[in-house]
């Protein structure tokens, strides 16, 4: 289990810091802290105190985080340089809905995405 820093070290200058990387990551892959939780192995609490900073990401819980969010363990790690990032990817919010929209039969299914395209449309003006 990761243990509290007792290092009193000066920040890296980075707009985010580890824990929220994590966060933001773990939010844009359309996982709860309990979800990504039981995909690591261990409990929301250690996910919560990562991602606020007040466990330190130990090199193996890097790993394992960035296996359970499909990352590498460099777009957890390492703070942003300016690069453009690329294209994220899907939530899993949006790909489970997307799963449930294409086991629908094929009329059903134009219904569906008919109405997404004018809600879509309504937001958009």
């Amino acid at each position: 289990m990761p243990r509290v820093s007792r290092l009193k070290l000066p920040p890296i200058s980075a707009a985010e810091s580890i824990g929220e990387r994590v966060a933001r990551i773990r939010k844009e892959r359309g996982y709860t802290q309990v979800e990504l939780a039981d995909k690591i192995g261990v409990i929301q609490s250690i996910v919560s105190a990562i991602e606020r900073d007040v466990l330190k990401l130990s090199a193996e819980m890097a790993v394992r985080f960035a296996i359970a969010l499909e990352a590498k363990t460099d777009d957890l790690l390492l703070p942003e340089t300016g690069k453009k990032q690329p294209a994220r990817k899907a939530s899993r919010k949006v790909l489970r809905r997307l799963e449930l929209i294409e086991s629908l039969p094929d009329h059903q299914q134009q219904t569906v995405l008919k109405t997404i395209d004018t809600m879509l449309k309504g937001l958009a003006s």
